[in-house]
């Protein structure tokens, strides 16, 4: 996502004004995201007779507060990279699951998936939390349409890397965040500021150059961008509502009924490789759930902990380790042409962060000088 589409939320600290998180925009559109540490903690005892008095201005922090943030942004940086890192070595895990196709490798993540979610809530006993998701209207609806989302995004990618189409698999998500600002402009009304302009005008003329290089649209690209930025805004605006277990599990669930009845055909019909290619082959798809639970559970953990300024410039993790594989691995072919559409795809990435390290920098200068001011 890009820094035009951050969530906000407010640490229940002493020195706060309410406990409930709420979003803040700025008059550049850009909503900041305030790490909320878990768990409450009480307010420092007064220890002068004078601070009695200023009772009524908000107070510092306390270190502890301070700390407890700290730890929750760690945190969240380390599942990024995880999530991330985890997601741009995905091509070689398909690699060795041939001769199964993008199918059926996609019936078998959602099922066993579903079982190893099934495991997690038993073992965390958050039962009844699943089952409040499930009566909560706002947190069921976006996590099913959510599914849905996830659900293209894994049968494209997986399309793309088995039929040797990893480097447009990859350059899907280098495209990611430019889309995640065109969702802030179409959905959140939000206005662009100058390098953002820049950042999408050369985002269009790279996938100008790349469609001419390919000599036609790179759907798989362009598809993989779209799905994953609208699942991330989407996972994104549950955010504490539901957390990254239960999330996961909500939209697993969604997903499974197609997934077993893909299965079950694929075995009728002959066209099933699970049990048809020796017990190395079966308990590697069957592997699946964890290998396809794991980012997911880690990109929640992190989306729930960072500003997505943070989680814009993890998300380079992934497509440049997919790229990388791509080459020195798959082999695959690069043109000048490619290369040239790459370049400006890059090109377009290095405004994209230039503006949000910029804009971070801006907003964590106004929130000192507002502390100071307090």
């Amino acid at each position: 996502m890009s820094a035009g589409m951050r969530g906000a939320g407010r640490a229940n600290t002493p020195g706060s004004r309410g406990a409930k998180s709420r979003n803040r925009r700025s008059a550049g559109g850009v909503i900041d995201l305030v790490p909320k540490p878990d768990g409450s903690l009480s307010p420092a005892p007064l220890t002068t007779p004078g601070a009695a008095a200023s009772a009524g201005s908000p107070q510092p922090r306390p270190p502890a507060v301070l700390k407890a943030v700290d730890k929750e942004t760690t945190a969240g940086i380390l599942f990024g990279i995880g999530a991330y890192g985890l997601w741009g070595l995905l091509p070689l895990y398909f690699f060795v699951l041939h001769p199964a196709g993008a199918v059926e490798i996609v019936a078998n993540r959602v099922v066993w998936s579903l079982l190893f979610c099934v495991l997690l809530i038993t073992v965390t006993r958050s039962w009844r939390v699943l089952a409040g998701a499930f009566r909560n209207r706002t947190v069921l609806g976006p996590l099913a349409i959510a599914a849905g989302l996830i659900g293209v995004n894994w049968l494209t990618y997986t399309y793309g890397v088995t039929t040797g189409q990893a480097v447009e698999a990859s350059l899907g998500y280098f495209i990611n965040p430019l889309v995640s600002v065109l969702l802030g402009v179409f959905v959140l009304k939000e206005k662009l500021r100058p390098l953002q302009w820049a950042a999408v005008g050369t985002g269009f003329v790279a996938v100008g150059v790349l469609t001419f290089s390919y000599g036609k649209l790179p759907w798989i690209a362009l598809t993989l961008a779209l799905s994953f930025g609208l699942y991330g805004f989407v996972k994104k605006r549950v955010g504490p509502r539901a957390d990254a277990i239960t999330s996961l599990t909500v939209e697993t669930i969604v997903l499974a009924p197609l997934a077993a009845a893909t299965m079950v055909f694929l075995t009728v019909t002959g066209a099933a490789t699970l049990a048809a290619n020796g017990a190395g082959h079966f308990w590697l798809l069957v592997a699946s759930g964890v290998i396809t639970a794991v980012p997911l559970l880690f990109f929640g953990a992190s989306a729930r902990r960072l500003p997505m300024t943070t989680i814009g410039l993890l998300q380079y993790v992934a497509p440049v380790l997919q790229f990388i594989v791509a080459l020195a691995v798959f082999k695959e072919a690069m043109t000048t042409d490619r290369w040239i559409g790459f370049g400006v795809v890059w090109l377009a990435l290095l405004l994209l962060t230039v503006d949000m390290l910029r804009t971070a920098r801006k907003n964590s200068v106004t929130r000192r000088l507002a502390r100071a001011a307090a």
